[in-house]
């Protein structure tokens, strides 16, 4: 079920998304995406366009999931310490906030429509806790 969908604007090439907690260093070096504990970090184009978000969380219906032509670029678990789930620009531009549920160890999924650098599309899967 798609919980939320937003538009970011990036004046660097990278989205952050994963807890509300103080983002730490995540190098991609030549990855589309890398994640620790608590976040994870996608490489996607920036100053070009607005970079469409989708959230999704577990089906509860036929309704439509994530886009099945994107490519995954992270799949593993994150903490999310209170529940929330904060996407944005790593220069801190532009964020957004949506409550999951509550807080907790959480399995999810990153996909976007063209790997790498011009990335301009990203859907994320939130699974249950862990």
């Amino acid at each position: 079920m798609q919980l939320a969908g937003v538009e970011i604007r990036v004046n660097h090439p990278v989205l952050a998304l994963g807890s509300t907690d103080w983002l730490p260093v995540l190098e991609l070096r030549g990855e589309a995406a890398v994640g620790c504990d608590t976040h994870v970090a996608i490489r996607v184009q920036a100053q070009v366009r607005l970079i469409k978000v989708r959230l999704f969380t577990d089906p509860l219906d036929e309704a439509p999931g994530p886009d099945p032509s994107f490519a995954t670029v992270f799949e593993g678990p994150i903490s999310l310490a209170d529940g929330r789930l904060v996407v944005g620009d790593v220069m801190g531009v532009t964020r957004f906030v949506s409550l999951i549920g509550e807080g907790g160890r959480r399995q999810i999924r990153v996909a976007v429509d063209e790997p790498g650098w011009n990335a301009a599309a990203v859907d994320i899967f939130v699974g249950p806790r862990l």
